[in-house]
């Protein structure tokens, strides 16, 4: 295994590849290609096998689709694929499949991905008209094997992308079936974040005398920026408050916070949901439909937090992420790389937040060996801190009116206040009355000793049940078709009116859950909107009605 050691190419141009692929990346906006492009691409153009070593973000499939795309353009057209990526989840199959299809659009190179938990019939129809290259998760790339319906006695190149995840998975068979059917004259190019011991034997087995390409976690002029890296030191009973502070005073765009278990996860999502954040839980006990309805949800925007497990988040990729928070730390330190390279990715910042106990120091102190990175240790935010943010976020709207609002209407009833009360003090007041509707919890913190001397100083879930008979005004009762006998919690409610209604968590009110049924307040004006989007969701797993709540006399 030979290493290679060139030095990054200044432009894509000079890489070698043709107008076509050179002018595709440069409307997408790429201008110098990332050190993993510059190193892999030359080599997979003159054929050779590859061994790549980079973590997730690097810019690796890029790295792999561009030379693969050019060396097939220059083949005979076929039925049977010419060309066989394969990935470890369904979400990385269609990311890699769109980014074939937008680099091979000028040339009409043809692309399908195939992957479980979809409709078997589509997918048959692609590869009986004939495709260029299959982006394929390995089980379902297996079953149309076994079907007679996926040729690879033409193929010409393989991809193994995160071949370290797929092993993980217990994918190992499947991938050296499909390697078996391929010919034994292909070329061959393995990516992966770690490489173990087993991986080594796979690749021992699958690649011909390959050039090693190791790409370290540093930036050049194409790669992410480096992850912003930190970690707070708590007990273990206060990660929920903790995590409840660091999402209040570092408003996410949009962020993963990743658990150890299922219980967590689910425990974690009702809590939040209930504070009112748009938030998902996805771990292994959701099913395909389930998931991919969850995937929709956070790729449109509308909702901006993720609780998952690690199996769940694989391949998980959402633009637009700004957070990774490791509430549990994972046991290997390569898990991690693989967690906070779900941020930070295209050339945007992004933010690491580890939550660790006293006895995790030394896991984390592994970490950071591993990575190679210092991590910042810094403190729980304490209420005064979120206060300070809050009030200059107010004060930022505030100067953004005043440069872009008509204000004259206002001035009158300004001029007035200032006949008979100092300017500072109106504006003082005018600034804490807006401050108490954004954030009236501030009045009632949580016992700041809970964050430093092991309190528990948390509020579980401040949605009381309570029964909406009695709650009028402008609320009106929902009946739900799904109760205390399939173990629904107020979360679990409040997140699927959210997701699937696409109201905000305080446009719910009280929750009532009875053994068989459970009744939700909204606000009036929501109800019709409510019933019509809530046709068809399911909560728990279950498909529920809803309908107006009519108490028996």
């Amino acid at each position: 295994m030979s290493d290679e050691n060139t030095s990054p190419v200044g432009d894509f141009a000079g890489l070698g590849l043709g107008a076509h692929l050179v002018q595709a990346v440069t409307e997408l906006g790429y201008e110098a290609p990332t050190s993993i492009q510059a190193k892999a691409i030359p080599v997979l153009l003159e054929g050779q096998d590859v061994l790549g070593l980079a973590a997730t973000g690097t810019g690796k499939t890029a790295a792999f689709t561009l030379p693969l795309l050019e060396r097939i353009s220059q083949l005979p057209a076929r039925k049977a694929p010419r060309a066989l990526i394969i990935v470890p989840t369904r979400e990385l199959a269609l990311q890699v499949a769109r980014a074939v299809h937008t680099y091979g659009r000028s040339q009409g190179l043809r692309v399908l991905p195939i992957y479980g938990g979809a409709a078997y019939r589509p997918q048959l129809q692609g590869l009986t008209r004939g495709v260029d290259v299959v982006v394929a998760t390995p089980g379902r790339a297996i079953d149309h094997l076994n079907r007679g319906s996926l040729r690879l006695d033409e193929v010409r190149c393989v991809v193994l992308d995160e071949a370290d995840e797929m092993l993980d998975m217990g994918f190992q068979e499947d991938i050296e079936a499909l390697f078996a059917a391929t010919p034994e004259g292909r070329q061959t190019a393995l990516f992966s974040a770690t490489f173990p011991q087993r991986l080594q034997r796979v690749a021992r087995n699958v690649l011909r005398d390959p050039v090693k390409i190791a790409v370290e976690r540093t930036a050049t002029a194409g790669d992410q920026p480096a992850v912003k890296q930190v970690a707070c030191i708590v007990r273990r009973n206060d990660k929920p408050a903790a995590l409840v502070r660091i999402l209040d005073i570092e408003a996410p765009e949009a962020a993963i916070v990743f658990c150890r278990t299922r219980e967590v996860v689910d425990d974690l999502a009702e809590l939040l949901g209930a504070r009112g954040l748009r938030v998902e839980a996805l771990h292994g006990g959701f099913s395909q439909q389930q998931r991919e309805r969850v995937m929709r949800r956070l790729r449109a925007g509308a909702n901006d937090l993720l609780i998952a497990t690690d199996v769940a988040a694989r391949g998980i990729d959402i633009a637009h992420l700004t957070h990774v928070i490791n509430f549990d730390l994972p046991q290997a330190p390569e898990q991690y790389v693989h967690r906070i390279g779900r941020t930070g990715r295209a050339g945007r910042s992004g933010m690491a937040i580890s939550l660790v106990t006293r006895r995790e120091r030394r896991l984390m102190g592994q970490i950071c060996q591993h990575t190679g990175v210092d991590v910042q240790l810094r403190p729980v935010p304490r209420v005064e801190d979120l206060r300070r943010r809050q009030i200059k976020r107010l004060v930022d709207e505030v100067e953004a009116t005043l440069s872009e609002s008509e204000l004259a209407t206002w001035v009158a009833a300004a001029e007035g206040l200032l006949e008979t009360h100092e300017a500072n003090d109106v504006v003082a007041a005018l600034l804490r009355m807006a401050h108490e509707q954004v954030a009236p919890d501030l009045d009632e913190p949580p016992d700041e000793r809970s964050l430093d001397a092991g309190g528990n100083g948390f509020r579980n879930d401040p949605r009381k049940q309570r029964d909406p008979r009695r709650h009028a005004g402008n609320w009106a009762p929902l009946w739900v078709d799904i109760g205390g006998m399939s173990r629904v919690r107020p979360g679990d409610l409040v997140g699927a009116f959210a997701g699937e209604a696409g109201i905000a968590g305080n446009d719910v009110g009280a929750i009532h859950i009875t053994e068989r049924f459970s009744v939700v307040e909204v606000r009036q004006e929501l109800v019709q909107m409510v019933i019509e989007r809530m046709q068809g969701a399911t909560i728990r797993g279950r498909r529920v009605q809803v309908r107006p709540y009519q108490p028996r006399r």
